[in-house]
């Protein structure tokens, strides 16, 4: 009894590993997002599979049917439009449910979205001394104020941050993000991985210039590091109640550097 988790191509269909291939070929039941897509990737490859719908609007239901199934030993695949299922697309649920009931797991990583747009937007290493942290936020929120928290919630923010968003939402969003922060750095990666993929980089302002209007396809966001400075009385005082409750100065500094992205030095002189 397996549930094989496999990534999928985000755009082009030669971008699917061996493994996971295999693995569609060798599962008695095949579980996607869109039975059509998934066909479309199977057919380029000569593969024929019993497919089973499984996606947002049925994830509960086709967990509940199918959870019985892997118990009593039925090999499935799991796989959504694009992507690694369970992170932004359905999935998490029946992984969850098999792990619960003793069923293995197991994970065939590909292509991600997420790490090629951080790649490719030329970001990588600016802040943090150069390292390469950043912060996967998933499909950005809808509405001009939840937006705007968000900035706000992001602007200490000294690494980089990815997110989805949508070509028709793009325009919108990017005006939002210039005029929290104009002078952000920022890149649009358009369409990865396809024909008509395109990355543009620059600030929010000159991104926000760019696309006044819609484009075509599939959009990931990275942001750099905020250009804010960030409030540390929170973080200088969680370092004091680590101190008080046993942990020492410097553990407690870099602890809570390590969560806030704060200076772990000046964390450190400031609970002094």
């Amino acid at each position: 009894m397996t549930l094989a988790v496999c990534a999928t191509p985000i755009g082009n269909l030669d971008d699917v590993t061996l493994r996971v291939l295999a693995e569609l070929r060798d599962a008695e039941v095949v579980l996607c997002e869109d039975t059509r897509r998934t066909r479309t990737l199977l057919a380029r490859h000569g593969i024929d599979a019993r497919l089973v719908s499984y996606h947002e609007h049925n994830e509960a239901a086709r967990t509940a049917e199918l959870l019985p199934r892997l118990e009593a030993g039925e090999r499935m695949a799991l796989v959504s439009d694009a992507g690694l299922p369970g992170v932004s697309d359905p999935g998490a649920r029946i992984v969850r449910a098999a792990l619960d009931a003793g069923v293995a797991v197991t994970v065939l990583p590909g292509a991600s979205a997420v790490e090629t747009a951080l790649v490719a937007s030329g970001l990588v290493g600016s802040g943090l001394g150069g390292a390469a942290r950043y912060e996967f936020v998933g499909f950005l929120p809808r509405g001009a104020k939840a937006l705007a928290e968000l900035w706000s919630e992001l602007g200490g923010r000294h690494w980089l941050v990815v997110a989805f968003e949508s070509a028709q939402r793009l325009p919108a969003t990017l005006r939002s993000l210039a005029t929290a922060d104009p002078e952000r750095e920022a890149a649009v990666c358009r369409e990865l991985t396809k024909r008509f993929e395109e990355v543009a980089r620059g600030t929010a302002a000159e991104l926000a210039a760019r696309y006044a209007e819609p484009p075509k396809g599939e959009i990931t966001l990275v942001l750099g590091p905020g250009s804010s400075v960030p409030d540390e009385a929170p973080a200088l005082a969680a370092v004091a109640e680590l101190v008080a409750a046993g942990v020492s100065r410097k553990q407690a500094a870099e602890l809570v550097a390590r969560l806030t992205g704060s200076s772990r030095n000046r964390l450190y002189r400031g609970s002094l």
